[in-house]
């Protein structure tokens, strides 16, 4: 079974709309749907912005259903030059860059009690992940549309809205992330912690900077589109 965990309804809609045989059950205040996608067993839920209701959604998906893998889909910020808006970025780890304890002698993005500042993602997983997206775009270059701009790095979570300069140089120049967000990082950590393989996928809606609150609600939902069509095409490679 995979376990699909995004933070908001615009970045679920499409991939709960490809389930069939759907059951909804409602644990805390998260619905959980299970079903099958592809003939692939799927779990998946919107758990809410922030990193709080990330971990809590992540932990029940974890206790109640089992995954033998979660996968974060969603929309990102982007902080590397490079990225444009409707690109789509895989995660080779993940750092939470809002994470301070630096007082106590360790370095910044440390999170105590596990001595990781980055939490790895699975390789295959991920790989995985990447394939479908450059199969779809082969497939969008066969009908004669526009390719996604493709990368893997490493993305930064915090509980921040990303809007200016200095807060995408600070991130950059600490962590050395090329996209962030709000929850894949928490994630990540609450995996790790199970022992659960995990990935991250995020499809690039702003460009994390003074235009970013103009550009979000534009291009979320696109954005979003993109990412789910990839996961169409990762869950029927079964």
């Amino acid at each position: 079974m995979i376990g699909i965990i995004c933070a908001m309804d615009v970045e679920l809609e499409k991939i709960l709309a490809m389930m069939e045989n759907e059951q909804g059950e409602m644990i805390g205040s998260v619905v959980f749907h299970k079903g099958t996608i592809g003939g692939t067993d799927v779990v998946c839920a919107v758990c809410g912005v922030g990193k709080v209701f990330a971990a809590m959604c992540t932990q029940s998906m974890i206790l109640k259903y089992t995954p033998d893998s979660i996968i974060n889909v969603g929309v990102a910020g982007a902080l590397d030059k490079r990225l444009n808006i409707m690109d789509v970025v895989v995660a080779d780890d993940l750092v939470q860059h809002d994470m301070d304890v630096t007082a106590l002698g360790v370095p910044r993005g440390m999170i105590l009690g596990t001595d990781y500042i980055a939490f790895q993602t699975d390789n295959r997983v991920s790989k995985k992940l990447y394939s479908a997206l450059t199969a779809l775009n082969e497939e969008r270059k066969q009908k004669g549309e526009k390719e996604l701009g493709t990368m893997h790095g490493r993305i930064a979570s915090g509980d921040q809205f990303i809007t200016k300069k200095e807060q995408k140089d600070d991130i950059t120049g600490a962590f050395g992330a090329v996209a962030c967000e709000m929850e894949g990082a928490a994630i990540a950590q609450v995996c790790h912690v199970n022992q659960v393989p995990f990935a991250v996928m995020r499809a690039i809606s702003d460009t994390a900077d003074d235009s970013s609150e103009v550009d979000f609600p534009e291009f979320a939902r696109a954005a979003a589109e993109c990412a789910s069509e990839v996961i169409r095409r990762f869950l029927a490679e079964g």
